[in-house]
């Protein structure tokens, strides 16, 4: 038996909207989500190089390429005038890493405010899965900041959090 929220959805598929010309127009049926998959995970950076080394050379991640884009179509995209950036991505076991630096980035993320809380609205962070958060944590070189060593969580998952140069957070689990 459908729930109400199904009949409600079927109810609004066949029905009339106004575009906003005012013309009569079928509306266009919701987006199956199950269409979507996901492409990578973005990070802003201020010094590309230096966070490309961070999470090539410390947290192991190859990098897959770089490469500049700009121009208007981007600029309107991105909804930044003049808009040029540099992109890098790597690969984190099949999720695709992006880092980007626009030519208008002058401020690293702990500059912005008050460093990155796992707790405030609109904190971002990368989860990284190792078969052995222990080992990890013990190989990382000595200048990588963590926030703690690693805890086991009452669901069983391992954790542990570090900071990328730029201040984001990025955390080290094993499920």
């Amino acid at each position: 038996m459908p729930s109400e929220c199904g009949r409600v959805t079927e109810r609004v598929e066949v029905l009339v909207a106004r575009g906003f010309d005012g013309s009569l127009r079928t509306p266009r049926p919701p987006q199956d989500v199950s269409e979507f998959t996901a492409h990578h995970v973005g990070i802003t950076v201020s010094d590309l190089d230096r966070t490309v080394s961070f999470y090539r050379d410390k947290l192991g991640l190859d990098l897959l390429t770089r490469f500049e884009v700009g121009g208007e179509a981007f600029s309107t995209g991105v909804d930044l005038p003049e808009a040029h950036a540099e992109f890098a991505h790597l690969d984190a076991g099949g999720t695709r890493l992006e880092l980007v630096t626009y030519d208008s980035t002058s401020r690293s993320a702990s500059e912005v405010g008050s460093e990155s809380r796992l707790d405030t609205p609109g904190t971002t962070h990368v989860g990284l899965a190792v078969e052995d958060v222990e080992d990890c944590h013990a190989e990382l070189p000595d200048d990588v900041e963590t926030l703690s060593e690693p805890q086991t969580t009452e669901s069983g998952t391992t954790i542990f959090f570090v900071r990328d140069p730029e201040g984001n957070l990025v955390e080290v689990l094993s499920p």
